[in-house]
């Protein structure tokens, strides 16, 4: 009787803190693992980086078709970019240039 009532008082003291510390078990491993941990928010950050360059190359292609389109504005035209967009949309050349199809 004595044993049983000292296994069961050990028990109940011990217990709090197991338990604490169970929790703080799985808390740590969701903080790291989980699908809002460190290693998802990482793996977000590199997403994000791989974006923002995608991103600035097409900003960059975007500001080159800007500038071509402005050269065929009616207020400041480019005469060479009106022939050149001429003959590749007609399919236009003069008689003593040569013409070289490519795919």
């Amino acid at each position: 009787m004595n044993l049983n009532y000292e296994i069961r008082k050990r028990l109940k003291a011990g217990m709090g803190p197991i338990l604490g510390l169970l929790l703080v078990c799985y808390f740590s491993y969701h903080l790291i693992e989980g699908d809002r941990g460190l290693f998802a928010y990482l793996k977000l950050q590199q997403e994000i980086s791989q974006e923002q360059a995608k991103l600035r190359l097409i900003e960059i292609e975007r500001e080159k078709l800007e500038k071509r389109v402005n050269l065929l504005n009616p207020e400041n035209l480019d005469l060479d970019m009106l022939e050149e967009r001429a003959r590749e949309v007609l399919g236009l050349a003069h008689p003593d240039e040569l013409v070289i199809y490519t795919k």
